[in-house]
């Protein structure tokens, strides 16, 4: 098919690169505008955007597509150049823009989204993080239509995928990014042969995925292990939960939950033997097995205990 793609991080070039390979042609890629990254704060471009001019594809980088915005110039250019492109069809993955009614009418087909849940369930920004931390035992990719609500279109196909006990946001990322990849061809291949299913979403089990706050990392051992080590998983590798122990600060990787200790104090080290790091929390303890402590590199709790002479 003759299609548009708009996206921005890791998630969405995974998609466009299988989109490509599958010999759909890309007319048009829009992409969020360089953002500054690293230490030297230099304009970095997204994944999206190095992808499309690895293969020569064309290229927009609009700040907004809203005709009546901020930048109005800007989104007039952005649908000068999709008008003349004229694709049957947008595909949307993680783009960061809201598309408003003149982008979404503007292919024959529409425009279709690469949701990373099962809708109606987390609709919103972290749909990856918020499952993991509510304690989901699965999620999955909705490919779904998109209209002028937020998150709100029918879904066209869908798939799930369980959450293990060990799930990261890096591993569920990088495993609904390779779902999403591969349920978008099967959703343009079953679009063009007139079997591609539209069924409304239901209207009970919609919860937002508010998108993350980096004052949400900041722990609070008064809260159960349990809340704790799930956000701990769901927040790695961005943005890192941090807490305080005994007065050092320190970012948290991995943890367990483990039984707690009658009358201890949340934000206590409980003893547990040499070489653990087991705390009190609100509800239970948690055993900190990988932390990060200020200016250091990611390591094991007990080098870290070895290193501070209290292992």
């Amino acid at each position: 098919m003759r299609i548009a793609y708009a996206g921005t991080p890791e998630f969405a070039r995974v998609a466009l690169q299988a989109l490509h390979a599958a010999g759909h042609e890309v007319v048009r890629v829009l992409t969020q505008p360089d953002r500054p990254a690293g230490r030297g704060l230099k304009l970095q471009p997204s994944p999206v955007k190095q992808f499309a001019q690895d293969r020569g594809l064309a290229l927009a980088q609009p700040r907004s597509l809203r005709l009546d915005g901020r930048f109005p110039d800007e989104a007039e250019a952005a649908r000068s150049l999709l008008q003349a492109d004229a694709p049957e069809l947008m595909v949307v993955a993680a783009y960061g823009l809201i598309l408003p009614r003149w982008v979404l009418e503007l292919p024959r087909h529409g425009c279709l989204n690469i949701h990373g849940s099962l809708l109606p369930r987390w609709r919103g920004a972290a749909p990856i993080q918020r499952a993991i931390e509510a304690g989901d035992a699965e999620t999955g990719i909705t490919i779904m239509q998109m209209d002028e609500g937020l998150d709100t279109g029918a879904m066209r196909l869908w798939e799930s995928t369980p959450i293990g006990p060990d799930d990261t946001g890096a591993t569920l990322h990088d495993r609904l990014a390779a779902l999403g990849a591969r349920l978008v061809v099967q959703a343009l291949a079953q679009l063009q042969a007139g079997t591609l299913p539209l069924v409304p979403q239901p209207a009970e089990g919609a919860c937002y995925a508010h998108k993350i706050d980096k004052a949400e990392a900041a722990l609070d051992w008064a809260q159960p292990a349990a809340v704790l080590e799930r956000r701990i998983r769901a927040f790695d590798p961005a943005p890192g939960c941090s807490a305080t122990l005994a007065g050092v600060p320190l970012k948290l990787w991995r943890a367990a939950v483990q039984p707690g200790t009658a009358g201890a104090a949340p934000g206590q080290r409980l003893d547990a033997g040499r070489g653990r790091l087991v705390v009190a929390c609100g509800e239970g303890a948690l055993e900190l097995l990988e932390l990060q402590p200020a200016g250091g590199r990611r390591m094991a709790a007990a080098e870290w205990l070895r290193g501070q002479g209290a292992a």
